[in-house]
């Protein structure tokens, strides 16, 4: 079935692309040239359009609703999330119990290498409770036998005899018994598997809390191997009935951080597809994209919940300025891009200066053999990281108008942000003894010495600069309106960042009362990344996801993994970086196999979810049907004759497939 699919796309899509309808309207273009206000959508296609553009995509009903209450009272109510009722949402959300932790919490409950080293070198006792000891007892396991490991390597290398003919003979006889215990050990591991099997097919069948009981009796060496066991559909079949903290134990006794990681990925991934606060989780993904920080990071993958939760979504339609500040605050920023490793050159730490007393003879070293290098993990010298992306990236734009003299000043500015412990979840933290001492001069701006406030005025003078202003309005309204928006447009939203403070939500409110906001020629003209894309298909196919995990596995493959940017600069929301025929091909594959119920934890019955629009039993009545009730009828005769071409002569029609092609259709990946 799975290879019919991919024939099958493989079938469409070149024609598709063959079409034209992917590519986009150049700047300058003769549309783009005409009078906004002259080519105005009905409203009809105003609900469409906002629907598309301030949320994930419509679902079934959403058109008509918005109609009922009003395009504009509609956009004003997402524009003031917190009056818009998301309880179902929080129900959605609530067995992700890491979703509610601090980072401490998260980092005690599914402790890191890091933690696990600290209680087996006698630094961080065992906790007393018996399922979290259970976790830290399997990883310290397999701590120790990673360090066997190791020490087992070290010492082959040590003992490796010179190379001689009978150094050869050793060899060759070294090398004969290290294949035979591999085979040997291969052999063991598959009897334990085929055991392990077993006795998960056992447990299977007993209440969920015996079922808990016995495998916290088991030694630490059987729960590793046991919850290693559980894989596939065998590990759906146990995890049934279980708790949600249930859950996340018998994962954790394998990988605790997986815990951590998964719930946020799933989290994401919910609440764009359920939440009400459209426009809200649509920002959050902005600024997040804006303000990356990449999940791979080592602590991070701890750091990243409360970072989005509690930095980046309450400030996405507030004051640019307080979003720019508590992102210069985040331990997640601050360790991403190294700042709290930044000491100042002439600080107390990088002079020897303890917390009591001085050390004149550490400052004559110091004048004399100038500042110190940054070693990769030690808090010994300016580090310039974060100085320069929060110009380049965060505000200023590349072409701001600063020069390397005010990234190296911005970065003396902010040495003394730090974080304790980082990979134990401690939080920001000013550390005046890091700090540079001295005044700094910042973009012309004189910065006299005054602690963790110099800091603060610095951010000031960067959210408010015009070149700021510009450059985050040039990126709203390439994410809102077009990959080369009008430049009339950014003007006037910028002069509203100025006049208004920096408020997100007047900014968006300018760009949304635009006429260029609203033209025909803005209509179903940007494409949507692949994360806009698979949560606009499950909200049009009113699909109920129970393992978002399947989603986030698919979004790895269409070359957008969630929170997986390494690079500062966040995801591109233009064309050009998603347009191509492999990218479209792996868009259709994942359409039809959506529509067939081919995703494990995703769950779509065409004939229920396409009931209203499917016609008889004749196939092009069917694809017509569809087309209104995915498209609103929004389909061009190329794409439209293209799928009917490839459509079998089946009655009655294959519903799955052809909603599957028109998910995958141009017109369905433009927004």
């Amino acid at each position: 079935m799975q290879r019919k699919r991919r024939h099958l796309a493989l079938l469409v899509i070149p024609a598709l692309l063959a079409s034209g309808i992917f590519v986009p309207l150049a700047p300058g273009s003769r549309k783009n040239r005409q009078d906004a206000s002259a080519t105005q959508m009905d409203e009809r296609k105003r609900a469409i359009h906002a629907l598309n553009r301030l949320s994930f995509g419509p679902r079934p009903g959403d058109v008509e609703r918005v109609l009922r209450m009003g395009v504009d009272q509609w956009i004003d109510q997402q524009l003031r999330p917190e009056k818009i009722d998301d309880r179902a949402l929080d129900v959605r959300l609530s067995p992700f119990r890491t979703l509610r932790m601090n980072t401490d919490e998260m980092v005690e409950n599914f402790p890191p290498r890091q933690l696990i080293k600290a209680v087996e070198d006698g630094k961080q006792a065992m906790p007393s409770d018996p399922v979290r000891r259970s976790v830290y007892e399997a990883q310290l396991l397999r701590y120790e036998e990673k360090q066997e490991k190791k020490e087992e390597k070290k010492s082959v290398a040590l003992n490796t005899p010179p190379a001689s003919d009978a150094g050869e003979q050793i060899g060759d006889a070294a090398a004969k018994a290290a294949t035979a215990a591999a085979d040997g050990e291969r052999a063991r591991n598959r009897e334990d598997r085929f055991s392990q099997n077993a006795l998960v097919d056992e447990l299977q069948h007993l209440p969920p809390e015996q079922r808990m009981q016995e495998i916290f009796q088991m030694p630490p060496a059987r729960q590793v191997a046991f919850s290693a066991a559980l894989t596939g559909d065998r590990r759906d079949r146990f995890m049934e009935a279980l708790r949600a903290e249930q859950r996340e134990t018998i994962v954790a006794l394998n990988h605790p951080e997986q815990v951590v990681e998964e719930e946020l990925l799933q989290g994401k991934l919910l609440r764009a597809t359920y939440s009400e606060r459209q426009l809200q989780e649509v920002m959050t993904d902005f600024w997040f994209n804006h303000f990356n920080v990449f999940i791979g990071k080592d602590a991070d993958r701890f750091l990243l919940t409360s970072y989005e939760r509690d930095v980046i979504r309450p400030h996405a339609l507030g004051k640019f300025e307080d979003l720019v500040r508590a992102t210069a605050q985040s331990p997640a920023m601050l360790y991403y891009l190294d700042n709290w490793l930044s000491v100042g050159p002439n600080s107390d730490v990088a002079n020897g200066i303890g917390k009591r007393g001085t050390n004149r003879g550490a400052k004559k070293r110091a004048r004399q053999n100038g500042p110190v290098k940054q070693s990769k993990g030690r808090r010994n010298g300016l580090n310039e990281n974060y100085g320069r992306e929060l110009m380049e990236l965060h505000t200023l734009g590349v072409n701001g108008g600063y020069t390397q003299k005010d990234v190296t000043e911005v970065a003396r500015v902010l040495t003394g942000w730090t974080i304790e412990q980082p990979k134990d979840g401690a939080d920001f933290k000013f550390d005046g003894r890091m700090h540079e001492p001295g005044d700094k001069v910042v973009l012309g701006h004189h910065i006299k010495p005054n602690g963790e406030k110099e800091g603060f005025e610095v951010l000031h003078i960067l959210a408010h600069h015009p070149a700021t202003a510009k450059f985050v309005c040039t990126k709203l309204a390439t994410r809102f309106v077009s990959d080369h928006p009008p430049s009339p447009l950014v003007e006037r939203m910028t002069q509203t960042f100025l006049k208004k403070d920096g408020d997100i939500g007047e900014v968006l409110r300018t760009m949304l009362r635009s006429p260029e906001f609203w033209s025909a020629e803005a209509y179903r003209a940007k494409v949507k990344t692949p994360l806009e894309f698979v949560v606009s298909s499950l909200r049009a196919s009113g699909a109920a996801v129970t393992d978002a995990m399947t989603l986030a596995r698919q979004l790895q493959s269409l070359g957008m993994p969630l929170y997986g940017m390494q690079p500062p600069t966040g995801y591109s929301m233009q064309a050009d970086a998603w347009v191509n025929s492999s990218a479209l091909l792996g868009r259709m594959n994942f359409a039809l196999a959506l529509t067939a119920g081919k995703l494990k934890g995703v769950q779509v019955s065409p004939e229920h979810a396409f009931s209203a629009a499917v016609a008889p039993a004749d196939p092009m009545q069917t694809l017509a049907a569809l087309e209104t009730s995915l498209l609103d009828g929004d389909v061009s005769k190329q794409t439209h004759d293209t799928i009917a071409a490839h459509l079998e002569d089946a009655h009655p029609p294959n519903v799955g497939t052809i909603a599957g092609l028109i998910l995958g259709s141009p017109e369905f990946q433009k927004r």
